[in-house]
């Protein structure tokens, strides 16, 4: 039995010429069968540019196909950062170095490559409240899931309170678990409100499960010395400074307010 030849490209039937009109209706509805929005979104505007730089056709359908791989990759990114759950958007190119001096933009940079998420370090930002710490976490949670990293943000206390009900229901090992999968975890106002010992403790097996494999940020209005307020055994308070600061990123952001400093000066004028 001999077998029947596949059919080349080149063997196929051609399609009959389409008119311009035609074309603009096959490449849409093209576009919206093959999922390309951004191809159907900007395909005229390429199509002129192409006849106005006299593009060869494998010159015109790359800059199409790379158009629409670039916006997948802006919108995949989007997707990332909207998923940590930040309450809201705070980027480090946003933040005024000048407005808080005792923050070295090059250690910012440096911390922006995401190499510390990678080796599954931790990073403490400690200062008073409007020092922009909170902004420097959300920031730096920002840039990481801009690349890819998978990130989270949290409350210290929504945690906690989030810990104890999945210990009620017998949800606990399911929840940390899911905590645990992140690459960063972002801890936000630790410190200002005591936790009980059950909570600090449920927090600290948070921490344990992520040590030294993935990474987790924190900010606190408290320095370490003040922990004990948040951390009433002062045992397990040694041990979660220590789970945050082996082979951490300590980065103090001061006490002067830019929050209140900025305030002021708009009364004054």
């Amino acid at each position: 039995m001999t077998s029947t030849p596949t059919s080349s490209p080149r063997s196929r039937r051609r399609r009959p010429r389409l008119t311009e009109q035609a074309a603009t209706t096959a490449i849409d509805q093209a576009c919206r069968t093959l999922r390309l929005p951004t191809i159907r979104a900007n395909v005229e505007d390429v199509i002129a540019t192409a006849e106005h730089e006299q593009l060869s056709y494998r010159g015109f359908l790359a800059d199409l196909l790379l158009a629409e791989c670039d916006d997948r990759d802006r919108r995949r990114s989007d997707r990332q950062v909207k998923a940590a759950g930040f309450p809201r958007p705070k980027w480090l190119e946003d933040f005024d170095f000048d407005a808080n001096p005792a923050i070295n933009p090059a250690t910012i940079n440096t911390l922006a490559t995401g190499t510390w998420i990678t080796a599954g370090e931790p990073l403490c930002l400690i200062g008073d409240s409007g020092t922009g710490k909170s902004h420097l976490l959300i920031g730096l949670g920002a840039a990481a899931a801009r690349q890819g990293f998978r990130v989270r943000y949290t409350l210290a206390t929504k945690l906690v309170n989030e810990l104890v009900e999945a210990a009620d229901e017998r949800q606990l090992a399911k929840t940390i678990a899911r905590y645990g999968r992140v690459d960063l975890l972002c801890i936000d106002e630790l410190g200002y409100m005591e936790l009980d010992r059950r909570g600090a403790e449920l927090l600290f097996q948070v921490l344990t499960e992520r040590e030294e494999t993935n990474a987790i940020a924190i900010a606190s209005n408290q320095p370490f010395s003040g922990w004990t307020r948040t951390f009433t055994d002062p045992r397990l308070c040694a041990a979660i400074i220590d789970r945050l600061t082996f082979a951490g990123n300590i980065l103090e952001t001061g006490t002067t307010s830019y929050r209140l400093a900025h305030a002021r000066s708009k009364h004054d004028t």
